[in-house]
């Protein structure tokens, strides 16, 4: 069985260059697509998605009005000539041309009622329905003013908020309130679940690292003491090496649920900083794997909480120098802005690692395959902490194969 150190020295890896100018982009390019071409009848349907609802209220009560308007100016229309030949006397005249004359004024007469009722209609029609629009307009208004704060709150909800504010709607008893009580019903439910989780944390915290402290306490007594066997001690050591890596491990997950929850520290901060502590904590580290670290760090400043932040970069770090399997391995760490996004970019050398299982990789306890028989490399939760604190603080995490062996990972966070 070859020893990772053996490893380190007789595997090939080919030389690539260090990354350069702005960071990769973060997976395969997104694909392209021939424009659709849409026919007059399917754009017309697709409009409605693109109307809010309020404007769709509008111009349905709007619609409405002018319709029955309309209606009512027909009706208007047809009484009025009916009224005026009900109206129209009926004379016994002595001749047919006299009767005929008669009758074509009396058709005049209904014809220029009707013309002069349909041009005034017509004008008060149009103005009934611009009316109709501004009155539907602040209708729509006034019925989605509740839907509107309850939008509005649920925008401000977060899981420090979550304990006092609710839509506490008021109102008459309909649908509206209904939604807007049964939503504040939800939200307590919510905040009873946050408490209780973070109780668990808090507990897990203490029960769980105190048995460990007391067996790493008595197994270092007995490691001291001078009358100890050589079988007790090796024995010792290795319990001493399970104790560590399962402490690690209970460090690790509670260090990602507290970040896979809402920061509870937001100060400014300059990653530039948080980056250069990371890089000499993890130097000590680096040198013994024979890693050399190089830095290019740019001032990026953020608000978020430093100690996360501090956290999720050396992960990388110390994924990048632990994975490292080429003679003299090399670690680049680059910070600054890119296109109005704050960038840490950490790349290395090392073992090939295929694309298809790069998103895998961020994922709790989960390895490459070669790897699973160095478990006591880690636990498998690195990189799942620094995706956690990545998306607690609006920013996103990725990594793509780096050219000749490595990954190259890439954090972007928003600037605040």
């Amino acid at each position: 069985m070859i020893s990772p150190h053996s490893a380190r020295k007789t595997t090939p890896v080919q030389e690539a260059p260090p990354p350069s100018g702005p960071p990769a982009w973060d997976g395969p390019p997104p694909p392209t697509y021939a424009p659709v071409q849409r026919t007059t009848m399917e754009r017309m349907k697709a409009l409605p998605e693109k109307v809010s609802i309020r404007w769709r209220l509008t111009l349905t009560y709007g619609a409405l009005v002018f319709a029955a308007s309309a209606v009512l100016l027909f009706s208007v229309y047809s009484i009025v000539g009916q009224a005026i030949v009900n109206a129209w006397p009926a004379l016994d005249l002595p001749t047919a041309r006299d009767q005929l004359l008669w009758d074509k004024l009396q058709d005049q007469a209904v014809a220029a009622a009707q013309d002069g009722l349909l041009r005034s209609s017509l004008m008060a029609l149009v103005g009934v329905g611009i009316l109709s629009l501004i009155i539907g307009y602040f209708v729509a208004d006034r019925a989605l003013r509740p839907v509107a704060k309850m939008t509005a709150t649920a925008r401000k909800l977060s899981e420090s908020t979550l304990a006092h504010q609710r839509i506490a709607l008021e109102g008459p008893n309909d649908e509206l309130k209904e939604l807007a009580d049964t939503f504040d019903a939800m939200l307590t439910r919510l905040n009873i679940a946050f408490d209780t989780q973070r109780r668990f944390v808090a507990n897990a915290s203490h029960e769980l690292r105190t048995p460990l402290t007391i067996n790493r306490t008595v197994l270092e007594i007995a490691l001291s003491d001078p009358e100890a066997s050589e079988d007790l001690k090796a024995l010792g050591r290795t319990l001493l090496e399970v104790n560590a890596r399962n402490e690690k491990l209970i460090e690790g997950l509670l260090l990602l649920a507290r970040s896979e929850r809402e920061l509870g520290v937001r100060k400014p901060l300059d990653v530039q900083e948080v980056a250069q502590t990371a890089v000499e904590q993890v130097m000590p580290f680096a040198e013994e794997h024979g890693v050399t670290v190089t830095t290019e760090l740019v001032s990026a400043p953020t608000i978020g909480d430093p100690v996360l932040l501090e956290r999720s970069v050396s992960n990388l770090l110390e994924n990048a120098v632990k994975y490292n399997i080429s003679e003299n391995g090399k670690v680049w760490i680059r910070t600054g802005m890119v296109d109005g996004a704050l960038v840490v970019q950490v790349a290395n050398t090392g073992q090939h690692v295929p694309a298809y299982e790069v998103n895998s990789l961020f994922e709790p306890f989960r390895r490459l395959h070669a790897d699973r028989v160095e478990s006591a490399k880690g636990a498998g939760l690195g990189l799942s902490i620094v995706r956690a604190v990545v998306q607690a603080h609006g920013g996103n995490v990725a990594a793509v194969p780096r050219d000749g062996g490595g990954l190259v990972v890439t954090i972007r966070l928003p600037r605040r």
